[in-house]
């Protein structure tokens, strides 16, 4: 693993997610790269080009500058390659455009609070946004770890054939962190298999691949979201991974997402990949 994007809006939750990417960027001798989206006032923005403006935007900039440079002298970034960004744009929107000019990243690492209620159905969280849309892998950081592991990943999905794909980065990223996968299937009232039926899909589906240790369970549940979540807490899942599909605008709206319900609800880091 190279290079690590760790997105920083100065909160909380992004200083732990800095604090989990230092402790990979260690063990893999990565890269990391700060970003902070410098989001202008809303009476700025009809203003952005005019002369009065740029006093004003140079000194948000500068500010950010100097709050970059404050992170980068932390003691758990010792010994870490750490590089800043500051980019005048939205946050999940200046995030997705850094990556696609930059596509060298193996890893963004990302802090978030989640979002409940209407916020999460119209607003979301910028967190949300950039799970939804980008192309490289997102791992989200929902609480403090002072010592970050992954030695159990639980990877749930369907093992259709669109996931083969991302597929490839999950095993990727197991053999990068060590970790084994515990692949699961969740069968709901609306999508049950039998268990001979889900283990003859997965072996088919595994024997493509030079896979990592691993094992294989089917779990019941009323929903798919609930059964991945009781499922890693009862096998001491370290990480939750899922696929998404990056739905947007009026689909996602209707038809939700279940990877970014679980970077909104689950307590434990969630680890995403585009399909």
């Amino acid at each position: 693993m190279k290079k690590i994007l760790i997105p920083t809006d100065f909160s909380k939750y992004a200083d732990e997610a800095i604090e989990v990417g230092a402790q990979i960027a260690k063990k893999n001798n990565s890269e990391i790269v700060l970003i902070h989206m410098l989001e202008l006032p809303t009476h700025m923005n009809d203003a952005i080009s005019g002369e009065t403006s740029i006093p004003e935007i140079m000194l948000f900039k500068r500010k950010a500058e100097e709050t970059l440079k404050s992170i980068k002298s932390r003691s758990y970034l010792d010994g870490i390659k750490v590089s800043e960004v500051v980019r005048l744009d939205g946050a999940y929107k200046g995030i997705n455009n850094y990556i696609k000019q930059n596509s060298d990243f193996d890893l963004i690492v990302m802090g978030s609070h989640g979002a409940t209620g209407i916020n999460e159905i119209l607003v979301g969280s910028n967190t949300e946004k950039v799970v939804r849309q980008s192309e490289i892998p997102v791992l989200v950081i929902k609480n403090k770890l002072e010592d970050f592991k992954a030695t159990n990943i639980i990877f749930a999905s369907d093992f259709s054939n669109e996931i083969k794909k991302p597929f490839k980065k999950v095993i990727e990223l197991a053999k990068i962190f060590g970790s084994k996968l515990n692949l699961v299937m969740i069968c709901t009232p609306n999508s049950f298999k039998s268990t001979s039926a889900a283990h003859k899909i997965v072996n088919e589906f595994v024997s493509e691949f030079d896979m990592p240790e691993y094992s294989f369970e089917t779990y019941n549940e009323s929903n798919i979201e609930k059964g991945i979540i009781n499922y890693s807490n009862e096998n001491n899942g370290d990480i939750i991974a899922f696929c998404t599909h990056g739905r947007t605008a009026l689909n996602h709206f209707f038809t939700g997402s279940i990877s970014e319900d679980l970077v909104n609800h689950s307590s434990k880091p969630v680890l995403t990949f585009r399909v």
